[in-house]
């Protein structure tokens, strides 16, 4: 039906929102909780695809590839980093040139695309290296048009992942609309079992697709991927009809560097010219704008009345809205703009203070996993695998998510009598303050660890330790507790923060901080080796076996980090102000 006039058009539709087809999103028909729905069950599809693959692939590079141990560890990194990283190419996509649906259904026909190349190379013997000659002990690394698929399979996978990342939680967070307290209330509870979904599909990927693959083969495993990533699909596409897509606004990225080449090239032409431009947006009525004479040949300073004045936080940028004949064309900038860009270098700091959480996250796949293959994993007469004890967080995320949505946040809110109960900062300084909790708990477990083996005279065997793994799982159900706290914080946090026009790309920093925090993880193992192997001393992290490293000093070194990091992280969030409800668009 034919919509009759402009005052009926803004009442029934969303504005700056069109559904599947291009036309304006109403308001009684797109978006809401339905829609949501299925981005959360796209979720635990999507993170059971990628997971099942990157949880185990250090086994499948080791065993069938061919990799050295050193080799394959350094690749999955690589590949789980990069992921994470494309994750911002997804978010900057969705907000530039297309919506997030569509960038979610390109990046998922490109994982598919990868994990079918994956499936065959894993199901076809002609295209492995041969198995290793038992004589000899001889293995040739995948080398060639053999290793060329490989890594053009993983790498489209990893694309894909990136393009998800960064299109699927912004997209789904769309759904709500955050002017009334309602809509942000439910927005918040999309982000925690959006956290929550994700975890479901990691049980399921470390649980089942990791025995399939174990017991069954690796062309089993990747196709449960391939399977599961192909009917997130149709599933996707099934809330065609209830989505709200956000209009892209052009590149976030030009706005940004426009206005600081703009405010530095001001500030040049201001000194140049002797004038002083400090005082911008230091008057809460005029603001002083540079205007050339019609002849072009001086240049005077007049203060002109504004309507929109830059805020008094970080008044170098303001210099940005001056206009200067230097300074045109393309260069000009709205006072919004500035703003905008103001916003997110608020945001930055924020980010950067839970990169050392994720460092922290990435001793679980590591270290951790080490530790728990030295101890007695026995469970009644079930063996469990050391490589499932992830599974221990995700079962705590499990059970804590709908706790805190249900129970913790309703009490939050009626004794603090505010909309949030918990705010954003809050909920990551929380995760932060865990973290340190956490690498305490580890250092000490593993204490105990090596107590056992020396008072057991294992020291320097491979036998198993008389000690229960579960020892390890305290420090896993800790670390478990910061991730949902801080990544569903931040995912928020950076979502309705963030400019209308850059929600998907400040919502991917959640899993840039992740990858660079894999990163970081090697780097600090490296130089902690480097530092404390130049003493008469062997490095800490180095020797026979776990039994003589010096692991509990390591995790010491995390927590005392953690520690400084969350007393970075106090100064930042004091200082931030958030954002009224009325400048989201």
């Amino acid at each position: 039906m034919e919509i009759e006039s402009s005052s009926k058009l803004t009442t029934t539709t969303w504005e700056g929102y069109v559904d599947w087809r291009n036309k304006p999103a109403l308001i009684n028909r797109h978006g809401g909780l339905v829609a949501a729905s299925f981005v959360l069950g796209v979720e635990v599809l999507e993170n059971l695809a990628y997971l099942a693959n990157a949880s185990n692939l250090v086994m499948y590079l080791s065993e069938y590839m061919h990799f050295s141990p050193s080799n394959s560890a350094n690749s999955v990194t690589n590949f789980m980093g990069t992921s994470f990283l494309l994750a911002l190419l997804g978010g900057f996509l969705s907000d530039a040139f297309f919506t997030a649906y569509q960038i979610y259904l390109i990046s998922a026909v490109i994982e598919f695309l990868g994990l079918v190349i994956l499936t065959i190379q894993a199901r076809s013997t002609s295209l492995k290296p041969q198995k290793c000659n038992l004589t000899n002990m001889a293995c040739e690394q995948v080398e060639g048009a053999q290793a060329a698929m490989l890594f053009i399979g993983l790498y489209l996978v990893a694309l894909g992942v990136g393009g998800i990342k960064g299109s699927l939680p912004p997209h789904g967070a769309e759904q709500f609309d955050g002017e009334t307290p309602q809509g942000r209330k439910q927005r918040s509870t999309f982000f925690n079992y959006f956290v929550f979904c994700l975890s479901c599909g990691g049980l399921i990927a470390v649980t089942f697709v990791v025995w399939v693959e174990d017991n069954k083969g690796w062309q089993w495993g990747f196709g449960i991927s391939t399977l599961a990533i192909l009917l997130s699909i149709p599933l996707f596409l099934a809330g065609s009809p209830f989505y709200r897509n956000k209009i892209p606004r052009g590149s976030p990225l030009t706005t940004i560097s426009k206005v600081i080449i703009a405010a530095v090239l001001n500030s040049c032409a201001s000194r140049n010219s002797g004038s002083a431009i400090a005082s911008l947006g230091s008057s809460p009525s005029t603001i002083p704008v540079l205007l050339s004479q019609e002849d072009g040949e001086t240049t005077n300073i007049k203060y002109v009345e504004s309507i929109e004045i830059p805020s008094k936080s970080l008044r170098f940028l303001n210099r940005a809205v001056v206009r200067n004949p230097a300074v045109c064309g393309a260069l000009k900038c709205s006072v919004q703009e500035v703003e905008e860009v103001k916003i997110v270098m608020k945001i930055l700091p924020i980010f950067a203070c839970t990169i050392m959480l994720n460092c922290c996250l990435a001793q679980l796949s590591t270290f951790s996993v080490q530790q728990a293959a030295t101890m007695n994993t026995n469970f009644g007469k079930l063996k469990v695998p050391p490589a499932s004890l992830p599974i221990f967080p995700v079962l705590f995320i499990m059970i804590l998510a709908p706790i805190f949505d249900y129970f913790i946040i309703p009490f939050a809110r009626r004794v603090t009598k505010t909309e949030m109960g918990i705010t954003h900062l809050q909920r990551i300084g929380i995760g932060l303050f865990l973290s340190i909790v956490a690498m305490a708990i580890a250092a000490l477990v593993e204490i105990k660890r090596k107590r056992v083996a020396t008072d057991s005279g294992l020291l320097d065997s491979a036998k198993p330790l008389p000690i229960t793994f579960f020892w390890i799982a305290f420090q896993y159900l800790f670390l478990g507790s910061a991730d949902l706290f801080t990544l569903a914080g931040l995912l928020e946090f950076c979502f309705s923060e963030a400019p209308f026009s850059m929600r998907s790309l400040a919502t991917s920093l959640s899993w840039a901080s992740l990858a660079i925090g894999y990163y970081l993880s090697s780097v600090i193992v490296s130089i902690v080796n480097s530092v404390t192997g130049n003493s008469k001393h062997h490095p800490w992290l180095s020797g026979r076996n776990l039994n003589h490293f010096h692991l509990e000093r390591f995790y010491w070194l995390m927590c005392i980090l953690s520690a400084l990091n969350f007393i970075h992280y106090l100064y930042w969030a004091t200082k931030y102000k958030y954002r009224s409800v009325s400048c989201s668009k």
